[in-house]
């Protein structure tokens, strides 16, 4: 039986009178060939219309643009010879270590007021010592050796005082030190003796004119040694103790000054005002304009140099071939960038549509050098010759000023007219790579919006025997021994079921800083070093890091900067560096880093609460 016609098929569809009636929505072509290298010319049916539409979309218009042949530049280099920490005067920049061990180095503490500590180093120079006596055939017949043992003993702690309470509750530091206790000899004493303008020879019994000599000698060797073993800063003065040391406790960052000959002439002063330490890169730097280190090096003359410019390659650009196919892993399709987001939209342009039109020159500058390119020419494949100027040249204001890998001026001041920065370089005598040690100290300053506080948290802090231990471990044991040694009096049966409490209990290795006015400003605030009762007996606890401890065994408060602590917190650390400089020489400092902290904390300080009492019998 077939299917009646249907006359009015617009009817049917609309009214859905046929269901079984279909409609195409989909074709699929089917091949019928097992090659297909025809397709995959992409042969051009119509090369007519092509070049029309090349013609609408101007590609047809001229722009006299030749891609570089040669470029032949000049280049200036002068060597950073002046060196000034923040607050110093100037000096010359020891060309034997790198730049980053002059910036961070920091004095090695031996004591903390009267506590001796680092007993790690103390016992590594009465080491030394003892081998440099026994490598005398003149003076090792003599038995010096238990004389100096005697001269200069690890002191025994007292286990029962409380100014020696860091030294005994800790037992390894304790078994430590009754193990070395009139057995060694703390190196550090005859050190000290012997740089603050003594003799190796005083108060040993025995030597003649010439065995004293020769112990002197030795004495001005060991000195050299150490100082050579840990490089420390020096030209310590009254006003400046830790002398050349270019770490500012108030904005927690190392913060100094380099200058070398200026290509122009004269002297070009570069600072770094907010060096947090690590890494040491051009970045670092600022201009300071109108500020000299009385350098003194002769102008540096310009060298030329001709070289073959090479088109700059990036990882998904596209390729100039119609079957190439860019590398996948860069999706620049992925880059969702909002309309007001010029540096996205502007890194996009280059990406994609002028990528072939960015050339790059091989330009080999040793470090350690300020370099300025005085010029370039660049040479097309028309045989035009064309003067380069730099991008960043013209007013501050101008539009058209823009630049990259150039250094900006540290003075905000300077007037929208003054010229730009001439576009010099600077390449750090650095190292590519340093080997940091644990930390010795470790410090988190946090906010605490509650108690209205910011804490310092000593996570990490020194060990009398040597290197570091956990704070709140060192706190506990702290605690727990002076409680031992100060037992509280009996208290007497609860009589009600709560107790007034003043104050909540902190862990002692949380140091408090409280916002005060800054001196002649009632708006602006500094964080002051403050101090927490112990549980014990209310004495003021005392940090265990030189970095919260600053200028506290001279009588000095210690102030930081408001803004240095953000709701995130910050972070230093204190650690040992080691590097090898070019003539392999060994360099090992002391330096200080600052890094991001980890947000808020809650010390749980808490003021007039009521807390539970158990009753006895019930009541």
């Amino acid at each position: 039986m077939t299917e009646p016609r249907i006359a009015d098929l617009a009817a049917a569809l609309r009214d859905r009178t046929h269901p079984a009636v279909g409609v195409w929505n989909r074709l699929e072509g089917r091949p019928r060939t097992v090659g297909f290298d025809r397709a995959l010319r992409a042969e051009v049916r119509d090369a007519l219309w092509m070049l029309t539409r090349q013609w609408q979309l101007g590609e047809f218009r001229g722009t006299d643009a030749g891609s570089p042949v040669t470029a032949t530049y000049a280049i200036s280099t002068s060597t950073p010879s002046r060196f000034r920490p923040d607050g110093g005067p100037a000096e010359a920049l020891p060309a034997d270590r790198p730049l980053e061990t002059v910036a961070e180095r920091r004095p090695l503490p031996f004591t903390f007021g009267t506590e001796p500590i680092a007993y790690d180093l103390r016992l590594l120079l009465g080491r030394r010592w003892l081998k440099l006596l026994a490598a005398s055939s003149v003076l090792r017949p003599h038995h010096f050796g238990e004389q100096y043992i005697e001269r200069y003993p690890v002191a025994l702690p007292d286990p029962t005082a409380d100014a020696d309470t860091a030294r005994v509750a800790h037992p390894e530091d304790w078994a430590t030190l009754q193990a070395l206790a009139g057995r060694r000899m703390d190196g550090y004493l005859l050190y000290q003796h012997v740089r603050t303008g003594g003799h190796a020879s005083d108060g040993i019994d025995g030597p003649g004119h010439r065995h004293r000599a020769d112990l002197d000698a030795l004495g001005t060797r060991l000195v050299d040694w150490f100082d050579h073993l840990i490089d420390q800063p020096t030209g310590a003065t009254p006003q400046r103790p830790d002398g050349d040391a270019t770490w500012n406790p108030r904005a927690l960052e190392h913060s100094f000054s380099v200058s070398a000959a200026d290509p122009s002439g004269g002297e070009k002063v570069l600072t770094a005002a907010e060096y947090p330490g690590g890494e040491l890169d051009w970045y670092a730097f600022s201009v300071a304009s109108g500020t000299t280190l009385g350098g003194t090096d002769p102008t540096p003359s310009p060298t030329p140099r001709t070289v073959f410019p090479a088109p700059v390659r990036f990882s998904g650009m596209p390729l100039p071939r119609w079957w190439a196919l860019e590398d996948g892993r860069t999706n620049f399709a992925a880059v969702t960038p909002d309309s007001t987001d010029l540096a996205r939209l502007i890194f996009l342009e280059f990406a994609l549509v002028f990528s072939n039109g960015w050339y790059q020159l091989p330009c080999d500058v040793p470090a350690g050098t300020l370099a300025s390119v005085r010029g370039l020419a660049v040479t097309d494949v028309f045989g035009q010759r064309r003067w380069i100027t730099p991008a960043g040249k013209g007013d501050d204001q101008s539009w058209q000023r823009w630049s990259m890998f150039t250094l900006s001026a540290l003075d905000a001041h300077v007037p929208p007219s003054a010229p730009a920065d001439d576009g010099a370089l600077l390449l750090p005598p650095g190292v590519p790579k340093v080997a940091t040690g644990p930390a010795l100290e470790e410090v988190w300053l946090v906010r605490d919006e509650n108690a209205n506080l910011v804490w310092g948290i000593e996570q990490t802090v020194r060990r009398a025997a040597g290197g570091g231990r956990g704070g709140d471990e060192t706190a506990a044991e702290t605690l727990a021994h002076r409680r031992r040694l100060h037992p509280p009096p009996a208290q007497d049966a609860p009589r009600a079921p709560i107790a007034y409490a003043i104050a909540s209990p902190v862990p002692e290795n949380w140091i408090p800083f409280i916002p005060v006015h800054v001196p002649g400003d009632s708006r602006t605030v500094q964080l002051r070093r403050a101090a927490m009762p112990s549980a014990v007996d209310a004495t003021p606890v005392r940090p265990r890091t030189a970095l919260l401890r600053e200028g506290l065994d001279a009588g000095r408060g210690y102030f930081i900067n408001e803004e240095e602590v953000p709701q995130s917190g910050t972070r230093v650390t204190v650690a040992f560096n080691r590097t090898r400089w070019r003539d392999g020489r060994v360099v090992v400092w002391l330096a200080a880093h600052r890094g991001l902290g980890r947000g808020e904390r809650s010390s749980g300080l808490g003021f007039d609460t009521l807390v539970d009492t158990p009753m006895v019998g019930g009541q």
